[in-house]
């Protein structure tokens, strides 16, 4: 922020860092630097798994023109993360997504239960939400027709289509 590279911009809820002009030149670079580390970071170590980061980024990502009108609670459960670590929550609506860290008192509409790395696989790009869900890797409880619809609501990550080595 020193450098004028981010702007801290609080509003009621949270604060958001927004990209200074300068900062948007850089962008290209920190977009390089992101293809280069996906493409040769290989396998993610379990340390490497993270649920807030997963949920931070997939609650940026969700795509708010498929959600369900009204309020779409989905509850995720990450049972072989540390205890602290294994329960969360987007809360859905066609205008905007929120993480919970903390149960928000909203009936769960969809849950999501899986070992932390296949959803961090799922927004790498790395497996599909088909493929994770046919292996018994991630399981979705729920309604038919939400259960179905889950994987359109949540785009994978930016560097999801960058090649491996």
């Amino acid at each position: 922020m020193a450098a004028g590279v981010v702007e801290r911009r609080p509003d009621e809820r949270e604060v958001q860092y927004v990209l200074t002009p300068a900062g948007q030149e850089l962008a290209p670079i920190v977009q390089a630097l992101g293809a280069w580390g996906v493409r040769w970071v290989g396998v993610l170590g379990d340390s490497d798994l993270d649920p807030k980061l997963l949920l931070w980024d997939w609650h940026r990502n969700v795509d708010l023109t498929t959600v369900p009108a009204g309020r779409t609670v989905v509850g995720f459960r990450f049972p072989t993360a540390p205890k602290k670590q294994q329960d969360w929550w987007l809360v859905l609506t066609p205008a905007e997504a929120d993480v919970c860290d903390v149960d928000p008192g909203y009936d769960v509409a969809v849950q999501v239960t899986a070992d932390l790395r296949r959803p961090v696989e799922v927004w790498r790009g790395d497996l599909t939400w088909s493929d994770a869900m046919r292996a018994g890797d991630v399981a979705l409880t729920g309604p038919t027709d939400l259960r179905r619809a889950v994987p359109a609501w949540f785009r994978p990550g930016p560097f999801a289509t960058v090649p491996r080595t």
